[in-house]
């Protein structure tokens, strides 16, 4: 029976210990086995006579699910809540509420210790919703929903009506709020994912990732992986292809990937070491950043760091989006989420600049100066404050057209190569693409005893 590694002076917790047994209500907890771990699960669920998945959260149930959570924190397990609510108990009422209350903070008192992964299958419908948003992972099936407000409340606020599953189906969240880390069609798939996910997680924070069965050679070529770069510097190409060209063969789960489609975010294995692979995506918008993308690998890497998960960045962006309504939404305070999440982080970090590496998003997506342990560069990388064009736009703008071509020209065979950022430093090694793999693999071995110890403090003011 597969058994958790506690921390010394925890006693690791056996599978099938039932918490809050006998308690009434919709909601049960126990230790079950999921994949390599012993983890706590715990569920709220309910089906009435017409067919309706879900029931009200009522202070019984909140109070097995804080019991849940408490218990994973104190014996340092993964947290794994299937949720089906629609809220608070209106009946109950003030006690509903103030039991949802302890429930949300003993969730929150999880973060960063051990992982919480959420299946939702049902609703999830005000401070239910709530607690979703609180997790490492969310697990949506097809039939689930969640909102703060629903259809009703929007249309007597609004005047607007609109259909429950547009307003918070799956989809929507898989596609444009990022709640959902992946969508699965039922409960089934869904605890299979869970199962999946976590082989890729330690039990907690005070552990490494174990090490997955492969026989991907890690001094294999991976020439394919620069071939797909198109000749030109504007041409796209799926990057997926190239972190499966990198990482071990089949090994690739990528998180969020109908949200922010212009960043990549992924869990892979490289030599059977688990990692996470932050990339930019050129086929959706040129690969540059804008506010979804910067909050979407802001959280993974702060996620990656918090499990210790070495982070590989792979950088093929001309910047940050321009246009007036992404400054006006905050650019600038979510970009530094991206910053301060890669400053923060203390896990092995290393970067590869595959083609395009400009300004403020050079900066951003974890340069040498922002900390990383290793950079590498392709032999084609362009690194510089902005592109040839960019540059010829404003300083020969009185210029002649000839003129400008010519400047551009001779300020691409000037700056534009990773030979000078790798005569100062700021690229460690110029690789051929086909060496990227075993590269990368050496870089993680030499890097596998990395320890660093932020300064004491009560906690960073991370700008949210």
């Amino acid at each position: 029976m597969a058994q958790t590694v506690s921390p010394a002076g925890i006693a690791p917790l056996p599978a099938g210990l039932h918490l809050r047994h006998g308690v009434p209500g919709p909601a049960d907890a126990a230790t079950r086995v999921v994949g390599p771990h012993t983890v706590v699960w715990a569920e709220v669920h309910g089906e009435t006579s017409s067919g309706f998945h879900g029931v009200p959260l009522s202070s019984d149930a909140s109070h097995v699910l804080e019991a849940a959570a408490e218990t994973a924190r104190e014996a340092r397990i993964p947290l794994v809540v299937t949720m089906a609510s629609t809220g608070a108990d209106i009946v109950e009422g003030m006690p509903a509420l103030h039991a949802w209350g302890r429930l949300a903070r003993a969730l929150a008192s999880c973060s960063g210790l051990v992982p919480t992964v959420v299946v939702v299958d049902g609703p999830a419908v005000s401070g239910p919703a709530l607690l979703i948003g609180l997790a490492d992972l969310v697990i949506m099936t097809e039939r689930s929903y969640a909102f703060m407000q629903g259809p009703v409340m929007v249309q007597e606020f609004t005047g607007i009506s609109i259909p429950t599953h547009e307003l918070g189906g799956a989809t929507s969240h898989a596609r444009t709020t990022g709640v959902a880390t992946t969508v699965v069609p039922d409960l089934a798939a869904a605890h299979a994912a869970v199962e999946e996910l976590l082989c890729y997680l330690p039990s907690s924070t005070d552990e490494e990732p174990a090490r997955l069965d492969d026989d991907d050679p890690v001094d294999r070529d991976c020439d394919e992986a620069g071939t797909l770069i198109p000749d030109s510097s504007t041409g796209g190409y799926d990057v997926r292809r190239v972190i499966a060209a990198i990482v071990d063969e089949a090994s690739m789960w990528e998180l969020r990937s109908q949200w922010a489609a212009n960043v990549v975010t992924t869990l892979a294995t490289v030599g059977g070491q688990p990692i996470g692979v932050v990339a930019n995506q050129p086929i959706a918008l040129a690969g540059t950043l804008d506010i979804p993308a910067s909050q979407k690998a802001a959280r993974f890497v702060s996620f990656c760091d918090s499990f210790n998960l070495p982070i590989l960045t792979l950088v093929d962006t001309p910047g940050f989006y321009p246009g007036k309504d992404l400054e006006w939404r905050g650019m600038i305070r979510h970009g530094a989420q991206l910053v301060f999440a890669y400053a923060q982080a203390t896990v092995p970090r290393i970067c590869v600049i595959l083609r395009k590496s400009y300004g403020g998003a050079y900066i951003v997506m974890d340069s040498k100066e922002m900390g990383n342990d290793i950079c590498f560069a392709w032999p084609w990388a362009e690194l510089a404050v902005m592109g040839a064009g960019q540059a010829a736009a404003i300083l020969q703008r009185k210029a002649t057209p000839e003129a400008r071509a010519e400047y551009e020209t001779e300020y691409a065979e000037r700056l534009l190569n990773p030979y000078v950022a790798a005569e100062r430093g700021y690229v460690d090694a110029v690789i051929e693409p086909g060496e990227t793999r075993r590269e990368v693999a050496a870089a993680l071995a030499m890097l596998a005893d990395k320890r660093e110890t932020l300064p004491p403090r009560k906690h960073a003011n991370t700008p949210l």
